[in-house]
């Protein structure tokens, strides 16, 4: 069984802080380490100082927005964990620090991915509410329930036995005639 992530490293609630900080004081603040070469530095420091930094915070909103789309609570959603990790970390990216935000479809190099490799659509059912759903499926049960009635079953077999036979077409066909010949 998975254990829950402690999202407090990541966004530490302010009343910990207080308390931290009368426990811990910190009487200067310590610079920040200098970067390292990232192509000459170890995988661990490159990993400590690049990625992490940007990774850590993206997979957190990716654990709440799951949470908000009821992930953890259903086998299926409409919510794609990849798709919202990548649109986060496009924008997030420190190389577009003053761009505006970009929808996942407009990011360049999924757009032109998508091209190439076209999705296939998603099932309606992800669009629909909880409340849909329901009313879509008690009416289904509801057709299904009134068709197996015996007089609604007579009634269907009555109509069948007519288009098999024709009978309605040719007594449409006869009525349009008769109309055609009255102008």
């Amino acid at each position: 069984m998975l254990q829950p992530l402690c999202t407090e490293q990541f966004y530490p609630s302010p009343a910990a802080d207080a308390v931290v900080q009368q426990l811990f004081p910190i009487p200067e603040a310590a610079p920040l380490p200098e970067a390292p070469d990232p192509k000459t530095c170890s995988p661990q420091e490159y990993l400590e100082y690049y990625i992490f930094p940007v990774l850590l915070p993206g997979m957190t909103e990716l654990l709440h927005q799951a949470k908000k789309e009821k992930c953890f609570e259903r086998k299926r959603t409409k919510f794609i964990a990849c798709d919202f990790l990548t649109e986060w970390l496009y924008n997030h990216n420190p190389r577009r620090k003053d761009e505006s935000f970009t929808e996942f479809f407009s990011i360049p190099f999924v757009h032109d991915w998508l091209k190439d490799h076209p999705r296939e659509p998603l099932p309606l059912s992800f669009f629909l509410s909880e409340e849909e759903a329901s009313v879509i499926i008690q009416a289904f049960w509801r057709g299904y329930r009134v068709r197996c009635d015996r007089e609604v079953q007579e009634l269907r077999q009555w109509q069948k036995q007519l288009r098999d036979e024709k009978i309605i077409f040719q007594r449409v066909e006869e009525f349009w005639a008769r109309q055609e010949a009255k102008e």
